[in-house]
């Protein structure tokens, strides 16, 4: 059974920062990649970053320049720093890894509630 763990949600003032972290655990094989997706009331769930393995990553035009994914391979972890926060990237975050397994390869986190208060 894989599950991905996530950490690090909370309040925060505009301007403040936040790390998310999320961890993956289970029968997993290989990572193909790692990333954070956000959904805001009433909209669609986005992809906010994601770190291919080998390095590459990317990131939504909106937090380009504030967030950075950063990526532990021995401990299959995936962090998310966010800094310069904003009111608009307030939004439940989602952890998603695509990873070769034996019973699977798309799998979501639970969620975690970033709040950015004006």
């Amino acid at each position: 059974q894989v599950q991905l763990v996530e950490s690090g949600g909370g309040l925060v003032q505009a301007g403040g920062s936040l790390r998310l972290s999320c961890a993956a655990s289970g029968n997993i094989l290989s990572v193909i990649h790692m990333g954070w997706y956000r959904q805001a009331p009433g909209k669609q769930r986005e992809l906010v970053a994601r770190i291919i393995t080998g390095g590459n990553t990317n990131y939504a035009e909106s937090v380009e320049g504030r967030f950075t994914i950063s990526r532990d391979n021995a401990k299959n972890t995936v962090y998310l720093q966010m800094n310069s926060l904003k009111p608009e990237d307030t939004a439940v975050y989602f952890c998603n890894a695509l990873l070769i397994t034996t019973s699977g390869r798309n799998y979501w986190g639970q969620g975690t509630q970033v709040t950015v208060s004006s």
